[in-house]
């Protein structure tokens, strides 16, 4: 009897053909090249490129003309009452600044704190001033230079506004009622300038109500922190 014999290229092709597939899956893939893995973002096609979130908008009134305050400070004690003239007008507009086009005198921001007599700072307390014009002349029919306004969560306050000027017996000054939250005691005063000439002979003028005062890269800024009884 003849015995058959099998080709080497045979015994090759069912060596193969038994290879464990374990073998071809460690084969590592294809590395990119340097030049493809340093590609600029412009080289990446639009529809696989992720776009960078907007910057946050910021709605804090400091933080848009650049004011920081310094820690609050009550040192001064409670802020003293004044009488609330005769020239107050209830339900101003809610605002922040009394600005309108075409007013005369100098801009000003006053700023600051209401506390109370702890020195912690007050949110949602409500703030009405009202106030002479640049010349001296309250407008006693409208809501010119007259407005209220709310404490933010840190207790701060915003007033953007003109010097008021001096009438006959009276130094530049801008009223004020303070109130906190929820609270039924209201605070009347009066906030002064610093180096007016009239608060010398003012029968009503107090040192204690002067606020500070200082030159800032948007103009003039005064400083004052209201102390009060909630």
């Amino acid at each position: 009897m003849m015995k058959s014999r099998i080709s080497p290229a045979l015994i090759l092709f069912l060596l193969s053909a038994c290879a464990p597939a374990s073998l071809a899956a460690a084969t590592p893939a294809p590395t990119a090249s340097l030049a493809e893995s340093t590609r600029s973002v412009d080289s990446v096609p639009e529809h696989t490129k992720t776009a960078l979130p907007a910057p946050a908008a910021t709605n804090d009134i400091y933080t848009q003309n650049n004011i920081s305050l310094p820690a609050p400070s009550c040192e001064n004690g409670l802020t003293p009452s004044q009488t609330e003239g005769p020239y107050y007008t209830p339900d101003t507009p809610e605002r922040q600044s009394l600005l309108e086009t075409g007013m005369p005198g100098r801009v000003v921001r006053v700023v600051g704190y209401v506390l109370d007599a702890n020195c912690q700072p007050l949110p949602n307390a409500w703030l009405d001033f009202w106030q002479a014009d640049a010349n001296g002349a309250y407008d006693n029919n409208g809501y010119t230079l007259r407005g209220h306004q709310f404490t933010d969560p840190q207790g701060r306050f915003f007033l953007e506004t003109v010097i008021p000027g001096e009438y006959p017996g009276r130094t530049p000054h801008i009223h004020v009622k303070v109130r906190a939250a929820g609270s039924s005691n209201t605070l009347t005063s009066q906030l002064y300038f610093p180096d007016a000439a009239g608060n010398e002979t003012d029968f009503i003028f107090s040192p204690a109500l002067l606020v500070s005062m200082q030159e800032s890269e948007n103009g003039l800024l005064a400083t004052f922190n209201f102390v009060i009884t909630p």
